[in-house]
């Protein structure tokens, strides 16, 4: 059986995320001095994706 040509590898890389990964948000909460020390990875607040 094959597989369906829309698996392809042609989408992965071009197709633009609408979500961050947790690594990628608490980046972004650095970047904008919003992250403490005492700040946790869980419950972190949404954050939008510049484009």
């Amino acid at each position: 059986m094959s597989r369906h040509p829309s698996y392809g590898k042609a989408l992965k890389g071009g197709k633009k995320r609408n979500v961050l990964k947790r690594f990628e948000r608490v980046q972004v909460m650095k970047e904008r001095e919003q992250w403490g020390e005492r700040t946790s990875v869980f419950n972190l607040p949404k954050t939008k994706v510049a484009s």
